[in-house]
């Protein structure tokens, strides 16, 4: 059955070349675009674990997908499986709090560095790119630096973030969290400027802190031992282990949370209108459900004990510093709320979903997959 762009024509099969498509936010997309899509896709990875189950030979889509376990850092195959696709989109990042003071270089090369070559082949061989940023380029918010009781915080133009006009305000060089933010923003500077100098057509994504099932890892479970995950799957571990949850600094920094599920259906409306899409930075969010990490940790303690059985008077929280839980160097903003204007007008998106109901289904599927394999990890013997 034909399908049709939202200035009504009929969308063409494109061959998407999917770079990170095997995690979190490339196993959702993947997903969608396999299910409800004709486009064919290339997923470029170093693990297949989240999307195994979608190639499977009696699936409809078989011949649409394919995998290729690829490190972008050091493989020549790279560049002509960009060459041979219609759009890239790169996801491919070290994405999580606790790496960006532990490994800042790595941070660092990951997000810049080794994003230079996905811009450079686009460019040359002009293809149109997609790419994942992040919200955490705005920084603090202009509002952070008034006094704490300050009227002017509660101004919009104090702490709205928007995509043409907000400045970028990160904290100083030894605090080596905003190693991340500032490897993303100088990405789309570059992309910005390849546009500019050399053509190139671009769309660049700033997520939102987008949650759902298969976000991150379970310590132990999935991932390393001593691994810290963000801050839901963090959560969801010391939810399944019985363990408090951790509230760094008191958990006052505050956020707004988008569900998965609505944050594709942007992202394919990115995919198939490239008329209003290229060009264009997009801010995708959900403005709706901002809490602070206090109350984030209240609601999926209530949540949890919904979805598992378990008695809320069994689950708490417990305060611990950033020093203690990130190490020396961390920083944080203090709320990030996105303007939707743009992707509004654009695309015509809004999101849908309420934090309860995203909650619901993530603490759900966190249960059923996990529960079993905490409960086996924590009964065997230690050495």
């Amino acid at each position: 059955m034909a399908r049709f762009d939202l200035d009504g024509k009929e969308i063409k099969p494109l061959s998407i070349c999917l770079i990170g498509g095997g995690g979190f936010i490339g196993s959702h997309l993947c997903e969608k675009l396999m299910e409800e899509t004709s486009h064919k896709v290339i997923v470029i990875d170093v693990s297949d674990e989240k999307i195994k189950h979608l190639f499977n030979q009696s699936c409809s889509w078989f011949n649409r997908i394919e995998f290729h376990k690829i490190n972008i850092k050091n493989d020549s195959r790279l560049e002509s499986l960009i060459k041979i696709s219609d759009l890239t989109i790169n996801l491919a990042a070290i994405c999580t709090p606790a790496d960006y003071n532990t490994r800042p270089l790595d941070t660092i090369f990951s997000n810049f560095v080794d994003a230079i070559p996905v811009v450079k082949y686009c460019t040359e061989s002009k293809k149109r790119l997609i790419h994942f940023s992040t919200c955490e380029v705005y920084g603090k918010t202009i509002g952070s630096f008034l006094p704490k009781n300050h009227p002017l915080r509660q101004d919009p133009d104090f702490y709205l973030l928007k995509e043409d006009a907000s400045p970028c305000v990160f904290g100083p060089i030894e605090k080596q969290r905003w190693s991340y933010a500032c490897a993303k923003q100088l990405i789309e500077r570059l992309i910005y400027g390849e546009s500019a100098e050399n053509g190139l057509k671009f769309t660049i994504v700033r997520p939102f802190n987008w949650i759902g099932p298969r976000m991150d890892f379970i310590p132990g479970v999935d991932g390393p031992s001593e691994g810290i995950p963000r801050v839901l799957a963090c959560f969801s571990n010391n939810l399944l282990r019985g363990e408090p949850l951790k509230l760094v600094d008191g958990g006052q920094s505050q956020r707004t949370f988008l569900y998965i599920k609505d944050a594709i259906e942007a992202v394919v409306l990115m995919i198939e209108n490239p008329s209003r899409a290229n060009g264009q930075i997009f801010n995708v969010g959900n403005p709706n459900n901002e809490v602070t990490m206090k109350q984030l940790a209240d609601m999926m303690i209530k949540v949890y004990a919904k979805v598992s059985g378990v008695s809320e008077a069994d689950l708490s929280t417990v305060d611990i510093s950033s020093k203690d839980f990130y190490g020396e160097g961390y920083d944080d903003s203090d709320k990030r709320i996105p303007d939707m204007t743009i992707i509004n007008k654009q695309l015509g998106w809004n999101p849908k979903t309420s934090l309860e109901d995203l909650l619901e289904a993530t603490l759900s599927y966190q249960h059923t997959t996990y529960s079993e394999a905490i409960k086996n990890a924590i009964s065997k013997p230690s050495l």
